[in-house]
């Protein structure tokens, strides 16, 4: 029997820390699971695949609904600061505008980065109403209207001379109350998960202060921009380096997560059906963040190549879509009756058939319309797209819109 040092330990553990972080990962391991479903062998799910042409026909209706001229932008949080037709992104240039290119993009990672983890599953019963268009807005665009306005406001800056930005000391000192009243939450407008954001948030303010090599000083999230610059080579920057920065930048920001070699893994869950240690990545947030920091590099110069290394984003309006018409079914009605755990087995497996189901929507997409994939990327493809088309077919087939599978949603992961 082959005893190992402690080294050859800690090695070992980093190398499955970093595969698991990978996207090559996130696409395996969904990938043991989709092929159980495809053959049958799925405790949950049935999975049709003969149905992929008619679900890329319905995606394509709705791009072309929503994008005429077949000019998508990428799939951000950018696009929901932006919902109701309103520039709230030209007022915030213009708030901005006295400052140098860096540090602009510092102040729009800022403000993403920030959004996108308070990004989570907002409930039914919860919308925010806008003071200055007096117009209210529901679910994920709902959530980016309120962090956007209390970025503007300066709430999550410790620095009275410096407001659009923030710090690690003042996300460390954010209450609970202070949360609720900037996305306007009372007992009639109850958000899901208020808890959880405001625990993530803390800890995110913890580890922007424990890590200088990489937040700066002033414990910005924004000094990532910095960070990515020197990483670049020529004017270019792999999109995998910029989700390999967020999953090493923020990955102590998770509560109660799978850890290996003590390292927090994140937006990883177990499946007793996937072989080697039944772990399964989807790192669903950390890739709309990477999605949502590639345009404030783009305003920088910088070429992002590698686009297509990134998956699809495993998550209910992805899944609902997949799920709505037919290219996954569930094998027992308790899976759409009762409301189930983010690390159960069925949500588990919901996401990784989604994850790849994506992939195979895009080539059908590309292929009907006679596109590459750098014509036509995965990113907006979500973006045009499926998100959209999820969102559409549940609001055609249930009251609310609301997705066909419940979660139990601890304002983290959905």
């Amino acid at each position: 029997m082959e005893i190992k040092t402690a080294e050859a330990q800690r090695k070992e553990g980093k190398e499955v820390v970093a595969y698991l972080r990978s996207p090559a990962a996130i696409r395996e391991r969904c990938g043991q699971l989709f092929t159980l479903a495809v053959t049958g062998k799925s405790r949950h799910f049935g999975c049709d695949v003969s149905r992929l042409g008619m679900v890329a026909d319905y995606v394509i209706e709705v791009i072309r609904e929503g994008y005429p001229d077949g000019d998508i932008p990428f799939h951000s949080r950018w696009r929901h600061f932006e919902v109701g037709g309103v520039q709230r992104l030209s007022r915030l240039d213009e708030m901005l505008a006295g400052l140098a290119p860096l540090e602009r993009a510092a102040a729009k990672f800022d403000l993403a980065i920030v959004s996108v983890l308070l990004d989570a599953g907002a409930g039914e019963r919860w919308c925010y109403d806008e003071l200055e268009t007096g117009l209210s807005f529901r679910r994920s665009e709902g959530l980016a209207i309120a962090s956007f306005h209390m970025f503007c406001q300066g709430a999550f800056s410790s620095d009275d001379k410096r407001s659009l930005q923030v710090d690690g000391k003042r996300l460390q000192a954010l209450t609970q109350q202070e949360l609720a009243d900037g996305f306007g939450v009372s007992e009639e407008n109850p958000l899901l998960g208020i808890s959880g954001r405001l625990g993530l948030l803390q800890r995110l303010g913890q580890t922007l202060v424990s890590s200088p090599q990489m937040f700066g000083e002033n414990s910005r999230p924004g000094n990532l921009v910095h960070y990515l610059m020197n990483q670049s080579n020529h004017n270019q920057l792999a999109a995998t380096t910029v989700l390999d920065a967020v999953l090493q930048g923020l990955g102590e920001i998770w509560s109660g997560r799978i850890e290996v070699d003590g390292v927090n893994l994140g937006d990883v869950w177990f499946h007793p059906d996937v072989v080697d240690d039944g772990l399964v990545p989807f790192h669903k947030l950390s890739q709309w963040l990477t999605y949502s920091l590639l345009e404030p590099l783009q305003e920088l110069g910088l070429e992002i190549t590698g686009m297509e290394a990134l998956t699809g984003l495993a998550e209910y309006r992805n899944g609902g879509l997949c799920l709505d018409l037919g290219l996954i079914s569930p094998k027992h009605l308790d899976i759409l009756q009762s409301s189930h755990l983010v690390s159960s087995e069925v949500i588990v497996e919901w996401r990784a058939l989604t994850l790849i189901l994506l992939d195979l929507i895009a080539v059908e997409i590309r292929d009907k319309l006679g596109k590459s994939a750098e014509e036509l990327p995965l990113v907006k493809i979500l973006q045009g797209g499926t998100w959209v088309a999820g969102r559409k077919i549940a609001a055609q087939l249930r009251t609310g819109g609301v997705p066909p599978i419940q979660i139990v949603s601890d304002g983290t992961v959905f």
